[in-house]
């Protein structure tokens, strides 16, 4: 299996995307605003620089009033000139919008996706256009805290996979890796991730309000255990591992202890890994258009 390699820097030093650079942002939605925000915020590129285009000219126009950028209902027109287009649809409106662009990207442009479950080799065959990177990032990036997993097609020069990184470190942290094959794990993990942490502290929050806390304290406890926890994991002066973290917090026959036999036997860990699987199966699905498969067995179950 081929390392993931981390390709993480100051998107301060070194710009390869310039004043004169324009991106065309196809599709108007809540990751795509993520991204536009992160490019102004970082001075990466003017305002006049940037076109979002959608269906929704009321969204598009909101877009353009909040960022002072260019906006149209037109995905040619604003994929026409642009030195990078970013695909940011749904998977299900992929093919028609790969359809209204084919033939309006300029062969020198980049196409950068972020729609879920479409492959490089659909996207280029989709839009005749080689030069194609495709990524995941997740819902932090919408306060500049994302960490985005991509991979690049081999017509995308050295050039352009810098102008790719320079756009995906605007919003957070980016790794590359080498195989495609990954970025299906990604979607599972780090692209639902968000979720799954979302579900596990409302189920905690809960928990709270039935001890007989008030919703509030309850919802400052767990978000304050949560972030601390991960501070404490992410300490760059002594990294340890997960598990050890576990046990320097697990007495013998104490609460936590208690709590941990209690979320094994009931197959917390059995369970995230099928949500994760379950996850990578249907990234997958969505890039072939299949119908639904769920697994009989996952590695490590019985089951």
């Amino acid at each position: 299996m081929s390392a993931a390699r981390s390709l993480v820097r100051n998107n301060t030093e070194d710009m390869n995307v310039n004043n004169g650079t324009k991106i065309a942002f196809i599709g108007p939605g809540v990751m795509a605003e993520a991204m536009i925000a992160g490019l102004i915020r970082q001075a990466i590129v003017p305002e006049e620089s940037i076109v979002v285009s959608g269906p929704s000219a009321a969204r598009v126009e909101k877009l353009s009033d909040r960022y002072a950028i260019q906006s149209t209902t037109d995905n040619a027109a604003a994929a026409d000139g642009s030195d990078v287009v970013v695909l940011a649809v749904k998977p299900q409106r992929l093919d028609q919008v790969m359809n209204d662009l084919r033939g309006s990207i300029k062969s020198s442009a980049l196409v950068l996706s972020i729609v879920a479950g479409a492959t490089i080799e659909k996207i280029a065959a989709g839009l005749e256009h080689g030069s194609v990177v495709r990524s995941m990032p997740n819902t932090p990036a919408q306060i500049g805290e994302g960490i985005t997993v991509w991979t690049a097609a081999e017509a995308v020069s050295d050039q352009q996979k810098e102008t790719a990184q320079e756009i995906l470190t605007a919003f957070g942290d980016e790794v590359f890796v080498d195989e495609e094959r990954f970025l299906d794990m990604a979607t599972a993990l780090s692209g639902t991730g968000p979720a799954y942490v979302f579900l596990f502290m409302e189920a905690m929050v809960d928990a709270g309000v039935h001890l007989g806390f008030s919703r509030r304290i309850a919802e400052i406890l767990v978000a304050k255990t949560i972030r601390g926890s991960v501070d404490f994991y992410s300490r760059p002066d002594d990294p340890l591992h997960l598990a050890r973290l576990r046990n320097q917090v697990t007495s013998p026959g104490g609460t936590s202890a208690a709590a941990l036999y209690y979320l094994e036997k009931a197959g917390f860990r059995t369970a995230l890994s099928r949500a994760v699987w379950a996850a990578y199966e249907r990234s997958r699905e969505l890039g072939v258009d299949s119908s639904p498969h769920w697994p009989e067995s996952l590695p490590g179950t019985s089951d």
